[in-house]
Order: C-alpha cells, then structure tokens, then sequence
C-alpha cells in the first residue's frame, strides 16, 4: 500500500502561534512554501476553502504554476458552484498540470459560516444528500462520452457533457472529510481517500470501518484513508514536549490576535466533537497523541499533534499505517520552517519505516 504526505499551503505566513504581518492574499509566501513543499518531499499540498478566504482553486493555479512535481488538493464545497462547472475547472487544470490535481470534497459542518457564501440548507444530512447529488454529476462529467440528463433533489441537468476529461484515464481523486452518519454514507459511495483528523488508534479503527461498511454498501473498494496531524519535533523526547507546552503557551497569549479560540456559540462539527471528546480523556493518548491544542480551540480545524522526535513519531506512523492509513497529512505551527524540517528527517524516516515493515510482512510499500 503506498504512502502520501500531503503538506499545507496557507494563504499567509499565520497559525495559532503566529499573527499574520502581510497581506491576507500573500503571494512570495504561497510560492516559497510550494517549492518548500517540493524540495521537502511531499507528495501533495492542500489548499483550504473557508467562505471568507481567497479562492483555492485560483491559488492552487498559482502553485502549479511555480512548483513541477508537486500536487495540489483543492478543497471545494459543494451548493456554490454548479457541479458541470467545477467539474470542467477541475479537468481543464488537471490537463494544463498533467495529472496534479485532486479534489477534496467539504460540505461543510457550520451552518452559519455556511450563510456567508449564500447557503439556505442549515440542515446538515441535507447538505450531504446535495454533495451526493453534486458528485454524482461532477463523476458523469469527467468519465461519460456521451450527453446525459440528471434529475435529482437538488440539481438537474439536460445533455450535460464536457468535452474536456482529467489528464489520466482512472480521472482525478476525490478526498472527502466529515465524521457523521451522512459524512461516511456520501464517503462510501464517491470517495477515493477518506480524511479523518488526528485520532487515538481506536477512533481509526472505528472510522475505517465505518466507511468500509458504507463502501461495501455502495459496491465499490474501500477507499484510501489520510490522517491529519501536527508534528512536533525535536531531537530528543523532552525537548519536543517542551516545545509543545511552549507552543501551547504561545497560542494561548495570542488567541485574540490570531482568531484562533473556541467559537462564542458553542458549535462544533462532528469531527471536532470527535476530538474534543478524545481532548476529555487527557492531554496525551496512545504513545504521543497531544490534544491541547484542540482544546484550546475548540478543534476547529486538525489540532491534535504527534510530539517527539523524528523516530518516534515516524514509528507512530507506523502504527497508523498498520491500522489502514497510508495518507498523511502533515502541518506545523510555523507553516515554512515546519516543513522544511519534516522533509529533512520525519518523511524519509517514515517511508523507510514503513518499507521495512512491509519487507518483513513480505509485502511492498511504494
């Protein structure tokens, strides 16, 4: 089974520790950070969608523009644009890129935010019956030959066809994220790579075989599971746990500078309920699991991380791997320096890991 890393392209230099300086829209700082992403090792780079941030799809073109290795995951949300639309946008970058582009499907867990950009189904098993009815039309635009009608509840086209096509025959992958019943129901009828947070071992084994359930349900292969999660690193054990109380501190002191703090009103998605129940169960879960972060902020986005160091976070990994997840997406709280110092030693640790691993199982690990 081969590994993924996917990386993170902020927008800005900015985290939970670090109050942006420059300009909302930073464009020396997307490209540093892509070829910073190229040069580390990374398979991939995802780039965020939220209803007040620049458009992800605009910067992801920026990004290839400048890198020539690198992948990009485009966050998308499905209900703001047509879905023959996005689909064409997605197979005319994927051409122009040769193959680089994959989709990572949100439907969004925040009704409120949601309004911002115009929405009206504040029901959220709604929301994922129109990304099922969304994906089913973007998946007919890229792989029919022929023109073809869709009536559903939400969307309906007439001889809808797209000349255009992705760049490789097996078509452009689709991540899909979310942790309700709807979320893993939609999972496993259209994702090719399912996103969870950064969990305890157990919560994985739960998810995974939820969405194994679900794919079976629909007929088709399990999909390929990605874990998020932060690591912290140092060269030894107490140095990283340090590091960690200090970034916690920080994050802590810049919290209304940053806007990184628990919503006033209560909300939390289902995943973040996931990590916030695990942040309950105390700072440090498994080996090095640390969820103070997530705490801290309520889990609005991937705030668990993995503290020690190279080694033993790569071994963590490799835990991981065994129980299914073969994507990792990686990020830290100083968005450049962070990955530079992840291709450096945690991702050549983790493939070599894992390869070993594999030998001894006399399996193959690419």
């Amino acid at each position: 089974m081969s590994i993924e890393f996917i990386g993170y392209i902020s927008n800005n230099n900015s985290s939970e520790t670090i109050v942006r300086q420059g300009p909302v829209l930073d464009p020396t700082h997307i490209e540093t950070v892509a070829k910073a992403h190229e040069n580390a090792g990374f398979d991939r780079a995802l780039l965020a969608f939220h209803s007040t941030t620049p458009d992800s799809l605009q910067v992801a073109q920026h990004v290839l523009s400048v890198t020539e290795r690198l992948n990009v995951l485009i966050a998308q949300r499905p209900g703001f644009t047509a879905p023959t639309l996005l689909a064409r946008q997605f197979a005319v970058l994927d051409q122009f890129s040769k193959g680089r582009v994959a989709l990572h499907v949100i439907t969004g867990g925040n009704a409120k935010e949601l309004r911002q950009d115009g929405n009206t189904l504040d029901d959220k098993d709604e929301r994922y019956g129109r990304t099922s009815e969304f994906l089913d039309i973007v998946r007919a635009e890229w792989t029919s030959d022929k023109p073809f009608n869709y009536a559903g509840k939400y969307y309906q086209v007439e001889n809808a066809f797209s000349q255009v096509k992705p760049y490789r025959p097996e078509g452009i992958r689709i991540y899909f994220g979310g942790a309700s019943d709807s979320a893993i129901e939609v999972a496993g009828k259209h994702a090719d790579t399912f996103a969870l947070w950064g969990e305890s071992y157990a919560q994985v084994r739960d998810v995974t075989s939820r969405v194994h359930s679900a794919a079976v349900k629909h007929g088709r292969p399990t999909p390929r599971f990605s874990l998020s999660v932060r690591p912290i690193l140092a060269d030894t054990e107490e140095k990283a746990w340090a590091k960690a109380e200090a970034i916690l501190e920080q994050a802590t002191r810049l919290q209304d500078r940053t806007g990184y703090r628990k919503p006033a009103d209560g909300h939390a998605t289902a995943g973040a309920r996931r990590l916030l129940a695990l942040a309950d169960q105390g700072k440090r879960i498994d080996k090095r699991l640390w969820t103070e972060i997530a705490k801290l902020t309520g889990a609005n986005s991937n705030t668990t991380a993995l503290v020690g160091t190279p080694e033993q976070v790569a071994e963590v990994f490799g835990d991981y791997y065994d129980l299914g997840i073969s994507h990792f997406l990686i990020r830290g709280f100083d968005p450049l320096i962070d990955a530079i110092e992840y291709g450096r030693e945690l991702i050549p640790l983790t493939r070599k890991l894992i390869a070993e691993r594999q030998a001894a199982k006399g399996l193959a690990a690419e």
